[in-house]
């Protein structure tokens, strides 16, 4: 449980965040089949770079915004004091160790328990950034796993344009580019569905929001 002062800190750094972000990428929701309702959501989305997150949140309400955190691996936040501060202090962050030999925590069960208290999440489905010429992984499981076990949360696919080219994987400092995130229709697991089955279909879900070659969506 966050203090008031660690709360705070949060949602101040957040709306800076937001400030900056806009400033630097003039980043606009496009709400092209889900509005915001209020609900308790899972926003799953492409994944290319560590400003990802950041993007997302930004498009959300500020009320929204404050409730929201995003899932991100434990092996790269927790390297370094400076790491470990940002993440645990001024973004809202749920950190799950990928590293399935060293893990202390099961990362399903750290994620359920920040939905079981209310969050709304950011999670990119594809497990790591996808540094390829493909323009989308495979999904892994964990999409699947939250659907089924939290039937009732949203999942909204949300596409990020550009945020690989405003701060590439080595960058320290953004370039200013414009950038977009579409958020696309709810996707729901439907009762009996195999695994893959609806792995592949939120997938192309995610994939329909990509702008095509010519740059139209």
């Amino acid at each position: 449980m966050l203090s008031n002062g660690a709360s705070l800190l949060q949602t101040v750094s957040g709306a800076l965040l937001a400030g900056l972000s806009r400033a630097v990428t003039g980043v606009r929701p496009i709400w092209a089949g889900a509005a915001p309702n209020g609900r308790q959501r899972i926003y799953f989305a492409n994944h290319a770079s560590h400003g990802d997150f950041i993007l997302v949140s930004t498009c959300l309400h500020p009320a929204e915004r404050s409730r929201t955190a995003a899932v991100a691996g434990a092996d790269y936040w927790n390297a370094d004091p400076v790491r470990r501060f940002i993440s645990g202090r001024m973004l809202r962050t749920v950190l799950v160790e990928r590293n399935w030999v060293e893990r202390t925590a099961d990362p399903m069960q750290v994620m359920l328990a920040a939905l079981d208290a209310g969050q709304s999440l950011i999670f990119f489905p594809e497990g790591t950034r996808n540094m390829t010429e493909e323009p989308l992984l495979r999904f892994r499981s964990g999409l699947y796993n939250l659907a089924a076990a939290r039937p009732n949360v949203e999942l909204v696919p949300c596409w990020i344009e550009n945020m690989s080219r405003v701060l590439p994987k080595g960058a320290v400092l953004p370039v200013p580019l414009l950038c977009r995130v579409v958020f696309g229709a709810p996707v729901a697991l439907e009762e009996g569905e195999d695994r893959k089955v609806f792995l592949d279909r939120a997938r192309q879900a995610l994939l329909a929001l990509a702008p095509r070659k010519d740059g139209t969506r």
